[in-house]
């Protein structure tokens, strides 16, 4: 039998999420929801770093570019 391997190791995010706030109770899946808000994240800061990286006329995204753009994403990220 093969042993699949979890993009996501499930029990350190539900060890943090315990940690920060022990009063939540989490769901089965929760794991994969914040995996996916953690891809989602990611998409969105390449893209506006990519539209950086454009705006300066560099062909590829530099670590500058992320950092310019890094404050507004998390900010439209709270939610």
């Amino acid at each position: 039998m093969v042993k699949v391997r979890r993009a996501v190791p499930r029990e350190s995010l539900r060890a943090v999420f315990r940690r920060q706030a022990p009063q939540l109770r989490l769901s089965k899946d929760v794991h994969v929801m914040v995996h996916l808000n953690c891809l989602l994240f990611l998409q969105r800061l390449a893209q506006e770093a990519r539209i950086k990286a454009v705006e300066a006329k560099c062909s590829a995204i530099q670590p500058n570019h992320i950092l310019d753009v890094a404050k507004t994403v998390l900010k439209k990220s709270r939610g």
